[in-house]
């Protein structure tokens, strides 16, 4: 008998569905399983026969005996609700709800025909494949509200990159029992879950992860978060790592061991409601990129970062661009020599009325384009100490700096810039007239303004 048959058949032959056939390679199966979440809009889960379109009845006995006595890995899902009505109905008295399961067996996975019911509440979804990755398993799944991983006996599992990326739907997360400790790998976990205002993270071992780049960015109902108990002794990038959080108001990272760190770009970025922010025990001995790290930061009226170690950092665009409340920022021991980007590092911090950068090298610079933008209660700004002998473009450096009476340019040297348009675009008068007056290392292009 073909399989495609079975649906037509009002009895099915339980020892051929629940049949023993060869291993498959597990992981692309799960990653097509899930991935139709997104593409349906709904939980039609398995669409590879299309000639199975007959509902499909299961002795419930039979079922929940092969299920419990082969599977390690139970998870619970509530979906939407809609109004298809084609399914595997597993019916149990007075409750409804069916089950997806795997035995190693593409053809049984081929055979299936899942659609959701409006009349179906819980869905339990026993995976049993002897993965060691996780990635992307629920991808895209938009339609789920809350998982429940009811018990996970597995410790092979290493890779979670992905795993609830654009759940955006999803309010609960329940994974107390979740064994973690092999995992090495948890960028993007949480990417998107924007409807989470909830994340216990207590039980995380994450000893053994390197790599926590975007995990959870864009989690943007979240609220406060606490970190202290991630192990991050092992993590090397941290990239975009609460990118887009603009909930957030509360973050805990007292424990946090960043020394093997070397990307902490738009680690902060956009966390638009964080008021404070404490960093004392941040350790950036080995990061070489800071880009955008606090950008749209909003909120904050203080950050100290005199603990920061900058000496291998090579970027720092953008790095506190649109920090629009900060009126306090401490960088006494920020080490430059090799930092080669400086482009709207202060950019609309429009708060800030003093900034002491006496101590920056300047040497390696190239880029300083829009530097200073928007600085509009700034009175006052001493750059004796900055070398731009190698500063290409230094367009719009100041434009916007309203505030600004005292500027000090003793030692520019503007010969190699080759943008250098709107410098002082916005700038008071009378300290035009006075920079056109006192210094004369300074090209006339500067003072052009160009659209």
């Amino acid at each position: 008998m073909k399989y495609g048959n079975l649906a037509n058949k009002e009895k099915i032959n339980q020892t051929k569905i629940l049949g023993k056939y060869k291993k498959v390679k597990s992981k692309y199966i799960l990653k097509k399983l899930f991935n139709n979440l997104e593409r349906n809009k709904l939980l039609n889960i398995i669409k590879y026969n299309k000639g199975m379109k007959k509902r499909i009845n299961i002795n419930i006995n039979d079922y929940k005996e092969y299920t419990e006595k082969y599977s390690f890995i139970e998870i619970e899902i509530e979906p939407f609700p809609n109004k298809y009505g084609k399914f595997i109905n597993i019916k149990k008295e007075d409750e409804k709800y069916y089950h997806i399961y795997f035995n190693n067996n593409e053809k049984e996975i081929k055979r299936n025909f899942i659609y959701e019911n409006e009349e179906i509440k819980l869905i339990k979804i026993k995976i049993e494949h002897q993965i060691k990755s996780f990635e992307k398993l629920f991808y895209n799944c938009k339609c789920i509200e809350s998982i429940y991983f009811k018990k996970f006996l597995r410790n092979n599992i290493n890779n979670m990159n992905h795993m609830f990326h654009r759940c955006s739907s999803l309010k609960e997360l329940n994974y107390n029992n979740f064994i973690t400790d092999n995992v090495n790998e948890m960028r993007y976990l949480f990417f998107e879950c924007s409807s989470l205002k909830d994340l216990n993270l207590k039980d995380f071992n994450t000893n053994n992860v390197t790599n926590m780049a975007y995990m959870f960015s864009y989690c943007s109902s979240l609220i406060e978060l606490n970190l202290n108990n991630l192990n991050t002794n092992n993590v090397t990038d941290m990239r975009g790592m609460l990118y887009g959080c603009s909930s957030l108001k509360e973050i805990k990272t007292n424990n946090f061991n960043t020394s093997n760190v070397t990307n902490m770009s738009h680690m902060f970025y956009m966390c638009s409601s964080l008021k404070e922010l404490n960093l004392n025990n941040f350790n950036t001995n080995n990061v070489n990129n800071m880009n955008n790290m606090f950008y749209g930061c909003s909120s904050l009226n203080l950050l100290n970062l005199n603990n920061f170690n900058t000496r291998n950092v090579n970027y720092m665009s953008y790095m506190f661009d649109g920090c629009s409340s900060l009126k306090e920022l401490y960088l006494n021991n920020f080490n430059t020599n090799n930092i080669t980007d400086m482009s709207c590092m202060f950019s609309g911090c429009s708060s800030l009325k003093k900034l002491n950068l006496n101590h920056f090298n300047t040497i390696k610079v190239t880029d300083m384009h829009y530097m200073f933008y928007g600085c509009s209660l700034l009175k006052e700004l001493n750059l004796n100490n900055f070398d731009t002998i190698n500063v290409k473009n230094m367009s719009c450096m100041f434009s916007g700096c309203l505030s600004l009476k005292e500027l000090n340019l003793t030692n520019f040297n503007t010969n190699n810039a080759t943008y250098i348009n709107n410098m002082f675009y916005g700038c008071s008068n009378e300290l035009i007239t006075k920079i056109k007056t006192q210094y004369k290392n300074i090209k006339r292009e500067a003072f052009k303004k160009l659209n």
